[in-house]
Order: C-alpha cells, then structure tokens, then sequence
C-alpha cells in the first residue's frame, strides 16, 4: 500500500511539475507560430520555397513585430486613435466578440507600465460589508475637514481589471500589504487562483 502512494506520489508531482513547462512551451510555440506566418507566407511567396529551415518562420517574425511596432506608431497619433476608438466601436456591438474583446483588453491594459503607475500600492479593505476583504489599489491620498488621512482606492473587479469600485477609506481601516502592484493584479486577474497560501489580512 506505501509502496502505491509512493508511485501515486511520485506521479503527481512529475504531473504537477511537467505542466506548467508544457502549456508555457505550448504557448510560446503557438504565439511565435501566429506572429511568424503572416510574414512567413510573404517571404516564402517572394523569394520562393528556402531550403534553410525556418529561415522564412523567423523572417516572417520579424516582419511581423516590425508591422506590430508600425501599427503602435499609427494609433499614437490622433488620426489613428480615432480609427481605433472607431474600431472598438464596432467590436463593441457584436455580442460575444464585445465581451471577450473587453476581458482581453482589460488584461493587457493591467500588466502594462501605465496601469502600474497609476496604482500605487496594494491593500485590503473591509469591502462590500465588515468582516469581507477585498484587494484594492491604492491610487491617491487626502484629508477631510476634522483631518483624517483616507486612501483613495479602487476596488477591480475580476478577471476584468479595467473596472470597479472608486471609495475612499480611512487609512486606520485599510490592511497594509507587502504585495507589489504587480502580484495584486495577478491575483485579481486569477480570481484568486495565483493568490499566496498565506494572506496578509
């Protein structure tokens, strides 16, 4: 019987450590092989079939990122923000399309170095009721009339980041964290999934 768990054991642990290496090599495969073709299939089409493998595959990638990079440049000036706002527009009102646009725009606007800025630090608040504890970003401080020092903190909403809840709390009811802004988010993102064993609250 020692002897099954044992293998058990062992098995669930190679499982549990080949995984998360898997999917991670899965996904890159699959990013490089999304960037790479479009690009990949003009050079092959120019310069005809290359005897070299992969040299069209990693052509292809650089074509692309320079055709990412090109596309970044367009929407940062004001007739491409327009054709941009334009198009999320659009997107916005086709059902299903709208709602996963959204989710994947609101993780990719939470890991960038804007979002980061914007939020200063991470924190626990008694929200939406006592004795319930919600992540919430610190995004500014003030002072009321008797001198109070609160926190102005949104509370995000999971696993859109994007949206929530404004409130300001005093600072004595909050639950300092050493979390990074970063790890919040992760956690939020998750809902919970990539949270630590032990909380801080």
């Amino acid at each position: 019987m020692t002897h099954k768990k044992t293998i058990r054991h062992y098995l669930g642990t190679g499982l549990l450590s080949i995984i998360p290496l898997a999917v991670t090599y899965w996904i890159v495969e699959k990013l490089f092989n999304f960037f790479a073709k479009p690009g990949a299939s003009i050079v092959s089409a120019v310069f005809g079939d290359n005897t070299y493998p992969y040299i069209p595959e990693l052509t292809g990638f650089i074509l692309t990122l320079l055709f990412i990079m090109f596309a970044g440049l367009i929407v940062s000036n004001v007739l491409g923000k327009q054709l941009y706002i334009w198009l999320e527009n659009i997107l916005s009102r086709i059902p299903i399309v709208n709602s996963v646009y959204k989710t994947i725009k609101g993780i990719t606007v939470s890991i960038s170095d804007n979002n980061k800025q914007a939020f200063k630090k991470v924190v626990f608040v008694q929200y939406p009721r006592k004795g319930l504890w919600s992540i919430a970003m610190v995004t500014g401080e003030s002072k009321d009339a008797d001198n109070n020092e609160y926190y102005h903190v949104v509370v995000v909403t999971t696993p859109n980041p994007t949206s929530g809840y404004l409130l300001y709390v005093l600072k004595e009811e909050t639950t300092e964290t050493s979390m990074s802004v970063e790890e919040g988010l992760k956690i939020v993102i998750s809902g919970g999934l990539l949270a630590p064993s032990v909380n801080e609250i």
